[in-house]
């Protein structure tokens, strides 16, 4: 059941499957250990999915059709990847969900490819970046990666699962080591970043470590109110009285430092656009500011909701459904953050499906939305207010230059500061992104 799930949305043309699983899990009655293969199939085949084609181009004669090929890297990953399904679980249970889906003779192909694989891994670690699976314990007998010497950047999309463009851009502006530092970095699912909202920070913190004593889990890293804990941790997490009462809530520390870059202060009227799932609403809500949160989608407002009533500040939100670009009836704001919508290339790490989908088409589309939103937030801000542009990207096209197209065509801007923060795996994992602040001039 769970690998079935985990097929029909790999299968699925939907540009968010990982958002989806919860939703249909739930139409499917899958709950516990079978949604959390699910999800871990998913993440892994997504995550992986360079790697995972570049072993069905080494074991599979010929191109298999995609129905077929998501059924392989279904396995493969399980082989490979998910240490806690034994393999004869995984052979087994993917050969029977490609009998049922493709018929008898795909599960015999399934079977075959699967076995072979077996065969040809070996447990251990060789110096050979042609044979040996990143981030993990295997390598193989044969080269499956294309040269590294000849072509580096296609042997970094089947290693480290990054596509050969996006690698280009990094290598061109961070240098090539770094670039394999970030496209590694990205092979990984993140942990869970809890930030704390209690007055009493170490009483929080000290409650929240009892509460995971007793799941055999510890916080990873605490940097003042930030916490970094196991991705395990979640469903403990919010099942805390302390999240209920609004003491705790799940958001990274980037995030955060968008939403302190506005300087809300008590009694201003501030509008975020873009504004679900509520997190930074929220802390301009708490910092006392009169909060106009919009976005487009109806059903993820509602989470912004959900949030301001959990934190304790509803009746300081106020929620329009709009796309950010209608005209709204409020007037001009002291502040407005515009975290737009973006390639998401800061965040590959939790959002694993955003690098598949970063080509020039949907690039330009979201290029022309991003100006739009700029173009209206700075119409939003008030003489002497300040316009906060924030994304989740690190693409220049996507930051700096919004920002300075901006103050370009407009002089009654100036920028004051700007961030960009690229993913990092220290003791206190950190996500890319970035941030600037503009003041409108009186």
């Amino acid at each position: 059941m769970p690998r079935q799930l985990a097929y029909d949305l790999l299968r699925s043309t939907s540009p968010t499957p990982l958002r989806d699983l919860e939703r249909e899990a739930d139409r499917r009655g899958i709950e516990g250990r079978d949604r959390a293969l699910a999800r871990r199939i998913v993440a892994t085949c997504l995550r992986r999915r360079g790697t995972l084609l570049a072993l069905v181009q080494t074991f599979v004669r010929g191109k298999p059709k995609p129905e077929l090929a998501t059924l392989l890297h279904i396995g493969i990953a399980q082989l490979l990847f998910l240490d806690r399904v034994p393999d004869h679980a995984a052979v087994n249970t993917t050969v029977d969900a490609a009998n049922d889906t493709l018929g008898l003779s795909k599960g015999r192909i399934v079977n075959g490819t699967l076995r072979n694989l077996i065969r040809a891994r070996i447990e251990g670690t060789t110096d050979d970046p042609h044979r040996q699976i990143v981030g993990a314990n295997w390598y193989f007998d044969v080269p499956v990666f294309r040269s590294q010497d000849l072509h580096p950047l296609l042997w970094a999309e089947d290693a480290l699962s990054m596509p050969a463009p996006i690698l280009k851009g990094w290598s061109e502006r961070h240098g090539w080591e770094r670039a394999l530092e970030l496209a590694r970095f990205a092979l990984d699912e993140p942990p869970l970043s809890v930030h704390v909202l209690a007055d009493d920070v170490d009483g929080a913190v000290a409650a929240l470590e009892a509460a995971l004593v007793e799941h055999e889990l510890a916080p990873l890293a605490r940097e003042g109110r930030n916490l970094v804990l196991p991705t395990e941790a979640t469903e403990h997490v919010v099942a805390l009285d302390a999240f209920a009462r609004g003491e705790l809530t799940i958001q990274g520390a980037a995030a955060t430092r968008a939403a302190e870059l506005v300087g809300a202060r008590p009694g201003e009227r501030v509008l975020d656009l873009c504004a679900a799932p509520g997190g930074k609403t929220a802390l301009l809500a708490r910092a006392g500011a009169e909060v106009t949160a919009v976005d487009v989608d109806a059903r993820r407002l509602a989470r912004v909701e959900e949030t301001a009533a959990r934190l304790g500040v509803a009746e300081r939100v106020r929620c329009v459904v709009s796309d950010g670009t209608a005209e709204l009836e409020d007037g001009l704001f002291d502040a407005v953050l515009v975290d737009a919508p973006c390639s998401n290339s800061g965040v590959f790490a939790a959002r694993p499906e955003a690098r598949w989908r970063f080509g020039p088409a949907s690039r330009a589309s979201l290029g022309e939305l991003q100006q739009r939103l700029a173009r209206e937030g700075a119409e939003r801000v008030a003489p002497g207010g300040r316009l906060v542009w924030s994304t989740c990207s690190l693409e220049p096209g996507e930051n700096t230059a919004i920002v300075n197209g901006l103050v370009r065509d407009r002089d009654d801007f100036e920028l004051e500061e700007q961030h960009l923060s690229l993913p990092a795996g220290n003791e206190v994992p950190v996500d890319g992104g970035f941030a600037a602040r503009l003041v409108r001039r009186i």
